[in-house]
């Protein structure tokens, strides 16, 4: 198991680490990092000493709360990481194994590729993942996106760099797959697409894991969608039910077959990536996971993309451990997070990570709740 092995000792504080590979930049992702350390700090019950200072000696290794995933070599060599225990996130040999691009095969053996490259691993995820390629050229891309055309009917194009939906594109027809795939890769043509089937009626599903050197901690749950300031749609928030110990354990409730289904296929895909990528290590885990119909109306399910480092859902991850942290003799907590744009009334009780002007994204309050029943399911109206 990547999460809880290894010991390096207590860190003597935690700090927040900026690594810019195209991750959280923005003033509410910074505040919302610093308030992450804060409580980590406190469930670790060490120091909180604010952004890592190269040529600050801290003693022993601090805990690190990075913006993005890291590279391997760059962990170990610059910061000291080892091991999950060193670090909230996680740590990868390649850029490109943190990103969506490992989901799914090459067109063909003469496709090209990064440095690093397993073909191995989008033979060993296809039971968990829909059908798809991914590209790492404009004529491979081509290639891939008429077959899936003419197999599927509909492409839903990804740009690897891409999060939360941002840049994709649903095509219908090869003249407009031509046209995004040439503006895709006029953008940023080293990253890589992702070409993947559409589903029509989709829901996402978020299956997740955390360890903070002490407690580990598995979740199920759903996003929600909201409206942000400029009338797009947005990620709004997650609703996550979380239980003590690893995927074998949330496997052990009792669970809607479809719920029972996305854990199953995450636990795949996780599996698969510790089996084709030895030197992977997280104590931070999320696979989306997206059930909906294929063009025939048929039912499918498979996980979207995977994260090894803070997500949307982190604050009702940490809000979570908490609670566990309080109550060592309670089993599963139900934990939600919220991203509300535009003026709002923040719940009494509710841990705030940020209520603010951004200057990028307008007034946004991010917050996380956990709810008085573990068992008790609840409807969140928007609290605008």
């Amino acid at each position: 198991n990547w999460l809880g092995t290894g010991h390096h000792g207590v860190a003597p504080c935690v700090v927040s680490l900026t690594a810019r590979n195209g991750g959280f930049d923005g003033l509410h992702e910074r505040a919302t990092r610093c308030e992450v350390g804060r409580r980590l700090a406190a469930l670790k019950q060490c120091d909180w000493c604010g952004e890592y200072d190269p040529g600050r000696c801290y003693g022993k290794r601090p805990y690190f709360v990075p913006s993005d995933t890291l590279l391997a070599a760059d962990a170990r060599e610059r910061l000291g990481i080892e091991s999950e225990r060193d670090l909230f996130g996680g740590v990868v040999p390649h850029a490109f194994v943190a990103t969506k691009v490992i989901s799914h095969p090459l067109v063909d053996d003469e496709a090209s590729r990064p440095a690093g490259w397993n073909a191995g691993f989008g033979v060993a995820v296809k039971p968990a993942v829909l059908a798809g390629y991914s590209s790492f050229s404009l004529e491979d891309a081509r290639k891939a996106g008429r077959q899936m055309l003419q197999r599927h009917g509909a492409v839903r194009l990804k740009p690897a760099g891409a999060s939360g939906g941002q840049g994709q594109e649903v095509v219908r027809d090869v003249q407009r797959l031509e046209q995004a795939l040439e503006q895709m890769y006029g953008h940023d043509s080293d990253a890589g697409v992702v070409l993947e089937e559409s589903l029509d009626k989709p829901v996402t599903f978020s299956v997740g894991q955390v360890f903070d050197g002490s407690i580990r901690a598995s979740y199920h749950g759903v996003q929600r969608n909201t409206l942000n300031n400029r009338g797009e749609t947005a990620y709004g928030g997650s609703d996550l039910k979380v239980i003590r110990g690893g995927f074998d354990e949330l496997l052990k409730q009792r669970l809607p077959e479809r719920v029972r289904l996305a854990i199953r296929q995450a636990r795949h895909y996780h599996e698969a990536v510790r089996a084709e990528y030895p030197g992977v290590f997280a104590s931070r885990i999320n696979y989306d996971v997206v059930q909906g119909l294929d063009a025939d109306g048929h039912p499918r399910s498979g996980v979207l993309e995977q994260s090894w480092r803070l997500g949307g859902a982190t604050s009702a991850e940490i809000a979570a451990l908490e609670r566990l942290r309080e109550r060592p003799r309670m089993r599963q907590v139900r934990a939600s997070c919220f991203e509300v744009y535009g003026p709002c009334r923040v719940p009494s009780g509710a841990s705030i990570y940020f209520e603010g002007h951004d200057p990028q994204v307008g007034q946004i309050a991010k917050y996380a709740m956990i709810h008085s029943h573990a068992d008790t399911t609840e409807q969140h109206p928007d609290p605008r």
